[in-house]
């Protein structure tokens, strides 16, 4: 047999062939890169082949991707508020804060120590204001001795009866109120003393507050005070929920010119008797002084509740007790260190039961448990606190609550040595006061 033997002339047309072959194999390999140079790195080229070659054996890979980008956009979001709000902590944390408490000292053991961690520490450059009226639980007020970062001043009175005048008996109505109208006029007093205390501070240091936290000394606080609740614009915020047909007045946040107006509580109810408003109630009051001075007010849910021994029928068809325990935010609606009776769906069809623009405590499924408050707080209700409150809040009630009446004295000489403004009977009569120490 003889080899074949490929002439130059009879190889032309298989190495034209071959030839061709490349050529296309080239330009297909080009107009693959072309196609997929959206990326400028020549490595991220061959991710197509790559993404195509996945999808044959993983068919949930878009998805994956979609949900890749979704998380990320929110962890952006995420990371953008968290940067906003750290920058306006920032600000605040240089800004000057009054906060001023109000009211009769009643579960201070209680709620002293929650205003201190989750608002005072917060915002350690504010200063403390305190109005009371002295009473048999005065005393308890001692513990803001170890633990108030900074003490402007502290008024403790003895209370007496207000004048009721002709006006206020048209604005104000008594139904709703535990001391009826005289009790309205107690409480417009105590906010409005914030004001008195506020400026004479003032005056005395020749500067002026950017912002004051006006709220209750018998508030539980169970989470901090964030500082989106301080309002641009001259806007001044209140609790959502409790609203008993005008504005929730157990807590308010503003500057200073805002402030002026809405805890001038008396002294606004004149104009508001020439405005026309007859028997109204103090949150309907609050609404109305705002409104008719033009001040702008917002809500928003806040982590505090109202401590309150008062008894309320259950189920409520009225007003709902929640337990200190809740979630929350409760934003200042009554409650007590209750066993909850009611949580979870049960509290949520009583709530939806509820006026929106009354009683009812505004708040997330699952964010507020009830007590059953028709009667006294239950015989446990200590071990219940320090459980939910935890072992710092826990000894703090202790702490006041087993001290000595030397010590109580101790205490209160020395927290007015820490105190610049201070208008209070004597150490000895505040801890005398109390039955148990006489």
């Amino acid at each position: 047999m003889h080899a074949v033997q490929l002439t130059r002339s009879s190889a032309a047309p298989y190495l034209n062939f071959r030839l061709l072959l490349l050529i296309l194999s080239c330009f297909s390999f080009i107009l693959f890169l072309s196609l997929s140079s959206a990326n400028n790195n020549i490595f991220s080229t061959f991710t197509p082949l790559r993404n195509f070659l996945s999808n044959l054996s993983s068919p949930s890979s878009h998805p994956l991707l979609l949900n890749s980008s979704d998380t990320t956009s929110k962890s952006v979001s995420d990371s953008t508020q968290l940067r906003n709000g750290e920058k306006k902590k920032e600000l605040l944390l240089r800004s000057r804060i009054a906060v001023c408490l109000v009211g009769g000292a009643r579960k201070f053991e209680l709620t002293g120590p929650s205003i201190v961690e989750n608002v005072l520490n917060v915002y350690p450059n504010a200063d403390l204001f305190l109005n009371s009226p002295l009473d048999r639980d005065s005393f308890k007020f001692s513990i803001l001795k170890g633990i108030a970062p900074r003490i402007a001043s502290i008024r403790i009175f003895k209370p007496t009866r207000l004048n009721e005048t002709e006006f206020q008996r048209r604005v104000l109505t008594p139904r709703g109120s535990h001391n009826g109208i005289q009790g309205l006029l107690q409480y417009f007093n105590l906010v409005e003393g914030c004001l008195t205390l506020i400026k004479a501070f003032q005056i005395q240091n020749n500067f002026t507050y950017d912002w004051i936290v006006r709220t209750r000394v018998d508030g539980y606080w169970n989470a901090p005070l964030a500082p989106d609740n301080f309002l641009p614009n001259n806007h001044y915020l209140v609790p959502s929920g409790s609203r008993y047909g005008g504005c929730n007045d157990r807590l308010g946040i503003g500057n200073l010119n805002t402030s002026l107006i809405a805890l001038s509580r008396l002294s606004l109810i004149p104009q508001l008797d020439a405005a026309g408003f007859r028997q109204i109630n103090s949150e309907t009051s609050f609404k109305a002084q705002l409104t008719t001075q033009g001040v702008k007010f917002l809500e928003n849910r806040l982590p505090f509740c109202v401590v309150s021994k008062h008894r309320f029928k259950f189920p409520p068809k009225g007003l709902p007790v929640a337990s200190m325990s809740s979630p929350g935010p409760l934003s200042g609606a009554y409650c007590r260190p209750c066993t909850p009776v009611c949580a979870g769906p049960c509290a949520n069809d009583i709530m939806a039961i509820l006026p929106i623009g009354f009683s009812r405590i505004d708040g997330e499924y699952g964010t507020v448990e009830l007590c059953d408050a028709h009667g006294e707080w239950e015989s446990s209700w200590e071990n219940n606190f320090d459980r939910f409150a935890g072992e710092k809040l826990a000894e703090l009630r202790k702490q006041v609550m087993e001290s000595k009446f030397e010590k109580c004295v101790k205490d209160f000489d020395e927290m007015k040595k820490r105190t610049v403004n201070w208008d209070s009977p004597p150490a000895k009569q505040i801890c005398g006061i109390a039955s148990r120490r006489k």
